[in-house]
C-alpha cells in the first residue's frame, strides 16, 4: 500500500456514518455531492486518513489527517480494501455469475450444489450474503453486488465462519465501478444479455462490453459461457480468438462442452440428463422451465471446472430453493396456483409467464427512475405470454406511478391486439394482487413479478413494508372471508 506506507489501518469505509476508529475514509464523488463534504465526521468517529480524488482534496483541504489524491479513488479503494480485509480471496474458492437474468438461481444453485458435496459455500449478490438459508447481517452498500470494502469485509467474515467457497453475482454496475477489482474469480460464468440497465450503460453493446470485461486473466482463471444466447456465442468467439482463457460453452439447445441431451420439465420437478466433458450424469431440478434448467446447466459446469464431485453435487439441486424465484405461494388446494418472481425485464417475464401451464394471469409493475426503455418491451411480453396482464406498481421512487403504468400499458394493449389479452390498470400493487387472486379460478396461475424476495416497497419520500407472498396470502384470506360470510 504504497499511499499510505506508514499507516496501519484496520478497516475501510466509502460512507462517513460507517467508519470506526483507525479506518481509512474513501470519498467519492456521486451524482449530487462528493464524500469529502462529510470528511469532519470521519475524523470525529476516528479516521486515520482520507482517500479522495482532486476536487474531494480541495473540498478537504481543512482536514487534520492525511489526505492522499488519486485520479480514481474507486480502483484503489478496492485493492486497498483487499489489502486491509488481509486478502480473503485468496484464501476462498470464488465463483463469478454475470448476465441479466439468472444470476440468483445460478449462484445459490451452485451453493446447494457445493453442500451436497460437503463443501461449506455462500453466495453474494442479490438476496445478501448467505450460508445455505442464513443470511448474515452485514452492511451492504448496494442492490446485487457490494461495493469494495463491503465485498472483503464479507469475505473475510466468511472465511472466519469456515466457508470454502462462495458464488458471487458480479453486476455490470460492479465491473464498470470496479467493485471486484483485486479479485481473481477461480471460474466466471456468463448466463445471457437483455433488455436491462440501458440507463446505466446507454447502449446494449457498452451493455456487453462491460460484461465481457469480467473474462480476462486478471478476472478469472477459466470461464463458462452459455451460449444458447446470442451474446453468449459472441462471447464465446471473443474470448477463444484472444487465447487467454480456458472457456467452456454450456447449452441447453445445441451442441456445447456442457449440453442438455435429455430434459423432462415440470413445474415442481424436471428430470435432466447432462453430457459433461467427462462423462453423463441424470439428475432432479426442484425449479420450473427451461430457464431454470439452463442456470442449473451454468451452476453445474462452475462446480465442475471447480473440480468439485459433480455427481454428488447434482443431488443437491433436487430440493433447491430460491426465494422470490417462481416461489409457490400455497393457498390450499382449491385455490388457484400462485408464484412470485423477480422478473423486471421482457425476457425475464418471457421466460417466467412461458414455464407456467394453463391459464395465466400476470401482475407486473415496473420501477421508477431507472431503464424507461424496457417498460414498452414489458407490457408486450406480458401480454404476448399470458391470459390477463394486471398493471400495477413496483416502486415508483420519485416518479408519478401512473405515468410508469400507462407506460407498460401502451405495450400491453398493443400486444393484446394479437394475443387477445385482457389488459387492465390495477392500480396500487395490493389492490392489483386481490383483483388476481378474484379474477383466477381453480387451475389457473397468478404470476406475481417484479419484487421477489424484496420486502420493501419504495415511494417518492416514504418506504412501506411489502412482501408480495405476505400479501397475497392476506388478500387471499379475506376473499374467502367474504365468500363464506
Amino acid at each position: 500500500m504504497t499511499l499510505f506506507e506508514d499507516i496501519c489501518f484496520s478497516g475501510i469505509a466509502l460512507d462517513s456514518r460507517l467508519v470506526q476508529p483507525g479506518w481509512l475514509y474513501v470519498a467519492l464523488p456521486g451524482g449530487s455531492t462528493h464524500g469529502s463534504w462529510h470528511y469532519e465526521e470521519a475524523i470525529q468517529r476516528g479516521a486515520k486518513a482520507i482517500l479522495t480524488d482532486r476536487q474531494g482534496a480541495d473540498i478537504a483541504a481543512a482536514a487534520t489527517i492525511p489526505v492522499a489524491v488519486v485520479d480514481d479513488p474507486r480502483v484503489q479503494m478496492a485493492y486497498l480494501a483487499a489489502e486491509i480485509c488481509g486478502r480473503p480471496a485468496d484464501s476462498l474458492e470464488l465463483f463469478a455469475i454475470t448476465g441479466t437474468t439468472g444470476k440468483t438461481s445460478t449462484a445459490s444453485l451452485l451453493a446447494a450444489g457445493l453442500a451436497a458435496a460437503g463443501v461449506k459455500a455462500a453466495t453474494m449478490g442479490t438476496l445478501g450474503v448467505r450460508i445455505g438459508s442464513q443470511a448474515l447481517p452485514l452492511t451492504s452498500t448496494t442492490v446485487t453486488t457490494p461495493e469494495s470494502p463491503d465485498i472483503q469485509r464479507s469475505l473475510s467474515r466468511l472465511l472466519s465462519l469456515g466457508v470454502e467457497a462462495v458464488a458471487m453475482e458480479v453486476s455490470s454496475h460492479a465491473l464498470a465501478l470496479n467493485r471486484v477489482d483485486g479479485i481473481v474469480f477461480g471460474c466466471a460464468a456468463f448466463s445471457n444479455l437483455g433488455s436491462d440497465h440501458l440507463d446505466f450503460h446507454h447502449t446494449q453493446e457498452d451493455y456487453f462490453l462491460t460484461k465481457a470485461a469480467l473474462f480476462t486473466p486478471a478476472r478469472c482463471r477459466s470461464a463458462v459461457v452459455n451460449i444458447d444466447d446470442p451474446y453468449g456465442r459472441r462471447l464465446l468467439r471473443q474470448i477463444k480468438d484472444a487465447g487467454e482463457l480456458p472457456v467452456y460453452s454450456a447449452a441447453v439447445r445445441q451442441e456445447a462442452d456442457y449440453q442438455v441431451t435429455r430434459q423432462a420439465i415440470g413445474f415442481s420437478k424436471s428430470e435432466i440428463e447432462l453430457k459433461t466433458p467427462s462423462g453423463t450424469h441424470n439428475f432432479r431440478l426442484g425449479m420450473p422451465g427451461e430457464f431454470s434448467v439452463r442456470n442449473a446447466l451454468v451452476a453445474a459446469a462452475l462446480i465442475d471446472q471447480g473440480k468439485y464431485d459433480l455427481a454428488a453435487a447434482l443431488r443437491g439441486f433436487a430440493d433447491a430453493e430460491v426465494p422470490g424465484r417462481m416461489q409457490r405461494v400455497d393457498l390450499g388446494q382449491d385455490a388457484p396456483a400462485v408464484v412470485i418472481d423477480f422478473a423486471h425485464s421482457p425476457e425475464a417475464i418471457s421466460a417466467a409467464l412461458a414455464s407456467l401451464p394453463g391459464r395465466r394471469i400476470a401482475v407486473i409493475g415496473g420501477g421508477g427512475d431507472r431503464d424507461k426503455a424496457k417498460r414498452v418491451p414489458m407490457g408486450i411480453a406480458a401480454a404476448a405470454n399470458s391470459d390477463v396482464v394486471i398493471v400495477t406498481d413496483d416502486n415508483p421512487r420519485s416518479e408519478n406511478p401512473q405515468n410508469i403504468r400507462d407506460e407498460i400499458l401502451s405495450g400491453a394493449y398493443r400486444e393484446a391486439k394479437y394475443s387477445s389479452a385482457e389488459v387492465i390498470d390495477g392500480g396500487e400493487r395490493r389492490n392489483a394482487i386481490a383483483l388476481a387472486l378474484k379474477l383466477a379460478q381453480r387451475g389457473d396461475w397468478v404470476a406475481i413479478l417484479g419484487k421477489g424476495h424484496e420486502r420493501q416497497q419504495v415511494f417518492a419520500g416514504h418506504v412501506i413494508d411489502f412482501v408480495d407472498a405476505e400479501v397475497v396470502q392476506e388478500e387471499w384470506a379475506k376473499l374467502a372471508k367474504e365468500e363464506s360470510g
